[in-house]
């Protein structure tokens, strides 16, 4: 766990992710290492990333605050929608088994991974505007795919933001601020859901693994401060070449474990 903290630490602040991406998959592991029940292995992987993102994202955001990458503006208004559409996400998650949830996750990222790399060298600037049907309509998926990833979200509201206009610092900026509500709320419904379900996991609240989460939070504040600070001396096109083989790797993880459960 204190191997894996140190890595998503730097990449939740370098691509505004709350590092759900790299948390879940080594907490899977983890888990399954220590014999956790598997019916519930993605679960607890789920729930506590989420926990994990809240204070990191903290980090995340304050940092790209200070570099002004952040539209106030957008989060206030978009994010509204992004929660709704976490709370919907959280409940059809709950009722899902571990196998689904590894081959959604996995098929998710590949999708916004390819979008990346395939856009990576369009710099015109684009004239979508992004208005309230948009929002609503972006901010619900955003929110309900990110739930059953345990994930801020930022894999889809980084190329949405960007598609309606936003350079992608300030997309990534925004979205990590959107990251933080979506780990807030996706926190709290896993909880809630693990303890109305009255799973009996080890050393566990509901759905959060109360070990993983003491852990991780000291090292991955750090490190994402760390990684925030450093997406601001990289070239753009690079930053988004760099996120789109990020996800590719995380999605050839994932298949691997797909084909061994």
């Amino acid at each position: 766990m204190i191997a894996t903290a140190f890595p998503v630490g730097f990449f939740a602040g370098l691509f505004g992710i709350g590092g759900g991406l790299i948390t879940v998959p080594f907490l899977f592991f983890i888990f399954e290492a220590l014999g956790v029940d598997k019916n519930f292995l993605m679960h607890l992987a789920v729930g506590t990333s989420f926990a994990i993102i809240i204070p990191t994202s903290m980090v995340s955001v304050y940092t790209h605050n200070k570099h002004k990458s952040v539209d106030t503006n957008i989060v206030k208004t978009y994010g509204l929608f992004v929660i709704i559409g976490v709370l919907l996400g959280t409940t059809f998650a709950a009722t899902m088994k571990t196998k689904s949830l590894v081959i959604f996750f996995t098929i998710v990222v590949f999708f916004l991974g390819t979008y990346l790399l395939i856009n990576s060298n369009k710099q015109t600037i684009s004239k979508n505007k992004f208005k309230l049907h948009f929002r609503i309509i972006f901010g619900l998926i955003s929110g309900f795919v990110s739930a059953p990833m345990g994930i801020g979200g930022a894999v889809m509201n980084v190329p949405i933001l960007k598609y309606f206009g936003y350079p992608i610092k300030k997309a990534i900026g925004s979205a990590a601020t959107i990251g933080f509500i979506i780990a807030l709320c996706g926190a709290l419904g896993f909880w809630y859901s693990g303890l109305i379900l009255n799973v009996k996991l080890p050393l566990s609240i509901g759905f959060i693994n109360v070990p993983a989460f003491l852990i991780f939070i000291p090292i991955t504040m750090f490190m994402a401060k760390v990684g925030a600070n450093q997406a601001h001396k990289i070239d753009k096109v690079k930053l988004q070449v760099f996120f789109g083989i990020f996800l590719f790797v995380v999605g050839t993880i994932f298949i691997y474990r797909y084909s061994s459960l």
